[in-house]
Order: structure tokens, then sequence, then C-alpha cells
């Protein structure tokens, strides 16, 4: 039993550092880093291999990851064998699915890796001083959350918000997963969702028992993510699930 809280300390950490789009190249360059997240596909924790495979759809966000990862040794079989195996989770099976099909369609042409360095220098300038040691992670179920153009304007509407340090989507189960200064209240994010008038948000969080519960109920709000909500239009829980 030792050893499970070990584990889950150093794939959290893993998971953390993925998180931020500055770090991604360096990880899967790394001689150990993804060889280490492909044997936790196989941990008999499932909050262990649910949190790796959080942090290699992190590293398939850039593009210019995708042809390393698909040939890293039992990243494609690994994958397939948690999909498969019959005690894996159903949200975990879909992850492993997404991550599956992303990496299964990666090109290797030059023009689009081209386009994939581009794009992650874009983001790396947004993502400057995203290091924040204070940084907590929020969970969203988005509600609309159907398509690309949807999550394309989810997009715009969190990099006009000050203090979001980064952002992935899971579009197989409708979330994003954000890293926001500690000192961003998430009811933000929701509002700034919320002002697209096509989609809501609610807050995911995990209780004591590990089931999850959707704590934070944002509603349709009229109003520009840069103008605070006024309270009454919020239903606002405390969350246990900030991750200082």
């Amino acid at each position: 039993m030792s050893g499970e809280p070990d584990a889950l300390a150093v794939v959290n950490q893993l998971r953390d550092l993925a998180a931020d789009p500055l770090n991604r190249r360096a990880i899967v360059e790394d001689q150990g880093c993804l060889s280490g997240l492909i044997l936790f596909f196989d941990h008999p924790n499932p909050q262990v291999v649910y949190s790796a495979l959080l942090a290699v759809r992190y590293l398939a966000e850039c593009r210019a990851n995708r042809e390393k990862m698909k040939d890293e040794l039992g990243m494609m079989l690994s994958l397939q064998n948690v999909m498969q195996k019959a005690t894996s989770p159903g949200e975990t099976k879909l992850l492993a699915s997404e991550i599956y099909e992303i990496l299964q369609n990666s090109s290797s042409t030059e023009a689009e890796q081209a386009e994939a360095a581009a794009s992650c220098r874009r983001k790396a300038q947004f993502f400057l001083g995203g290091t924040n040691k204070r940084a907590k992670t929020v969970v969203l179920q988005i509600d609309g959350l159907d398509d690309s153009a949807r999550r394309s304007l989810c997009e715009e509407a969190l990099l006009k918000i000050k203090g979001v340090i980064s952002f992935t989507f899971q579009m197989a189960v409708k979330r994003c997963v954000v890293r926001i200064r500690s000192d961003l209240k998430a009811e933000a994010l929701g509002t700034a969702i919320a002002s697209t008038k096509v989609m809501k948000a609610q807050q995911v969080v995990k209780g004591e028992d590990g089931s999850e519960q959707r704590v934070m109920q944002f509603h349709m709000l009229r109003v520009n993510p840069a103008t605070p909500a006024p309270s009454e239009n919020l239903l606002i829980y405390p969350s246990s699930h900030d991750h200082s």
C-alpha cells in the first residue's frame, strides 16, 4: 500500500508539468518521462492510470509531439489495453480512446510540423509566466461543447481571462481542464463560457471516496468575461478541489 501514494504523487506531478504548454516539448524529448507514463497505464490504482492518461493527453495537445509519441515503444498497445480492459472505468476508456485517435491520425508532413511549431510558439507567448507555483486546477463539465466550433468559442473566452495559465479539452466527455492562478475565482471561467450564450459549465470535483461531484453551476450570463458577475446570478458552493 505504501507504494501507491508515491506512484500517485509522481504521476500527478508529471500531469501538472504537462498541463503547462511550455513544458510539453521537453517532457516528450526527455529519455524517461514518456516511457514512465506508459508504465503507469498498467498500474492497479485507477487514479494513477487516469492521471497518467491525462498527462499524455496534455502532451498530445502540441501537434509537434504526436509522431514521436505514437512511435514510443508500447504507447499504442498500452492505450488499446486500457480501452479493452474490463475493469477500466468508462471515463478512463474514453480518455484512452481519445488519445489513441489523436495519435493514430497524426501526420509527420513538413507543412503540419511547421504549423505545429508555430502553434506551440503562439501558445508559449500567451502562457509566459504561467508556471505559478500556487496555481490550481479547475475541471469544467461544459454543456454544449459539441464540436470544434464550440471549442474555439471556449478557447477565445478563456484566453481573455487574466490569470488563466493553461487549458486542455477532453471533447469525448465535454470537459475542459483549466490551470489558473490561486487568486482567480473559478466562477470567472463559468462567466466567460456562459458569455458565449450557447454553453454553460459546472465545476467537477472528486469526493473523499473518489466519486465525482458537480458542485458549481454557472448560469447563462449576458455579460462580458471581463465584467464581474453579479453574485445573485451564480449559485456558488465552496470547492475542496483546488490544488495550491
